[in-house]
This record gives structure tokens, sequence and C-alpha cells, in this order.
């Protein structure tokens, strides 16, 4: 009920009555409500996008509408919420145990690779030649032989193996992590960035046309209400979080076009 009443249906109310339901138990326990963020799920995006721009009709959550998606991926979401899940009594000590092994697991496995070095050896280079990889000229750090497209987490620990090996899932975030490192980076910096910047005041002469990837929704209703900051301006309906991202690069570069 929680979610049809704000305008969906399906999985999205579902999401909203399971927040409803979190929250309505903190009031009676006199605790502050759980609030997640665009960065940290996909709930945070959809109840964010309804209380900030309401819904004309049935809201859909589509990826596209988080502009930091890349950290709301479905291979890292105990990493993301089984701490917030503990702490509210969500998640038993057992399954929060086995979430901190895994935890530890993930960071010492990624720490190791990053220290042990790789030799161009003949087994090395054989199994770069099978792969179509350029061969090693010198030594590498075994997380920055990862980095290969080619290669996989399985395939370094065919070379620097463990004494005991890793799960199929932690295995698989190790990679992920070290594989996309920067492009991960990237986005964690780009949403403290949006934190600091949330407030950012819109140039009273600015020509959204000459905005170039803005959506057509959007350049016609940041004309049609003239935002007088980005704050105001990712309240409006039909204006979506990736276009006050384009936004905001547009101001902070400067790149203001006067109105014609």
């Amino acid at each position: 009920p929680a979610g049809q009443l704000n305008g969906t249906s399906g999985e999205e109310a579902a999401g909203q009555g399971l927040m409803a339901g979190i929250n309505a138990c903190r009031k009676v326990q006199n605790k502050e409500p759980i609030i997640l963020g665009r960065d940290e799920a996909y709930i945070g995006v959809l109840i964010d996008d309804l209380v900030t721009k309401g819904t004309e009709e049935p809201y859909r959550l589509l990826t596209s509408r988080a502009e930091y998606r890349l950290l709301l991926r479905h291979d890292n979401a105990d990493l993301r919420l089984t701490e917030i899940g503990h702490e509210i009594g969500l998640i038993s000590d057992e399954r929060y145990a086995r979430f901190l092994q895994k935890k530890a697991e993930i960071e010492e496995e990624i720490k190791r690779l990053q220290k042990t070095r790789i030799k161009p050896t003949e087994e090395v280079q054989s199994m770069l030649r099978d792969l179509g990889s350029a061969e090693l000229k010198d030594g590498i750090l075994a997380a920055d032989f990862l980095r290969r497209p080619e290669l996989t987490y399985e395939k370094i620990a065919q070379i620097v193996s463990r004494e005991t090996p890793l799960s199929p899932e932690v295995a698989e975030q190790v990679e992920i992590q070290i594989k996309y490192e920067g492009y991960i980076e990237k986005s964690y910096q780009q949403v403290e960035k949006m934190k600091r910047m949330e407030d950012k005041k819109i140039p009273d002469k600015i020509d959204y046309d000459a905005i170039f990837g803005l959506a057509t929704e959007a350049v016609e209703k940041l004309k049609k209400i003239q935002p007088l900051s980005i704050a105001q301006a990712s309240r409006i309906s039909g204006v979506n979080p990736a276009d006050i991202s384009i936004l905001l690069v547009y101001i902070e570069q400067g790149k203001i076009a006067k109105v014609k």
C-alpha cells in the first residue's frame, strides 16, 4: 500500500513497502529513520525521485535513472547493504559473521595481489601466447596483470596460487574490484562531488539548448522553470540525475552559453 499510494506498483511498490515497514518499526523505537542514498541502493534512487520530483504516471525504476549505477551492481549488494541490515535487525548474527569473513577475504586477496610480483617465466609467457596477449618483458604486480582484459582471476590464481582457494563469490569480487578500480573510484569521486555541489547556483543567462547531452524533456522543463540552483533543478519532474550531472560539468567548466 505504501508504494501504491505514492504512484507505483509491483516491485517499485514492494520496495517502498519494505522501507515503510522498517521505518515504522524504528519510529516506534524512537530511532532515526533509515534513508538510503542514491549511491547506496536502487530503492534510494526510487524514493528520492518520488519525493523530489513526483510522478504523473506509474513510476518505473530503470537503470538509466541511477547516475551511480556502476556502484549499484547486483554482485556487491551484500557489501553495500549488509551492515545496515544487521544494524536494524534484518540480518542475523550468523549471516553477518559470514559477510564479515567474505569481506575480509576480499580485502586480503586484493592486498596480496597488489604486493605479489609475477615474473616472465616460460609458463607465464606460454599462457599469454595462448590467450593472444602480449608477453611480459619484465616482472609485473599480479593486480596490474589482472587488469589485462583477456586475463581472469582464475588464470592469475594458477600462477600465484593460495594455500586455500577462494570461493567463486570472493574471487568474482576480487576480479571486479581490481579490473574496474579506476571506474569505480571515479564514481565515488562523483558521489562526493555531487554532494558538495548540490547547492551550486545556476547562472541567470544560460542556453540549455547549447548543452550537449541534455534530454529534450529536461531542456524544455529547465527553460520553462528557470531554476536558480542545481538543487532546484534536480527536483524538477522530467530532469533526470544524468541531466544534472551534465549540467554540473557544463557549469563547472565555465562553458555558459549566452542567451541568443
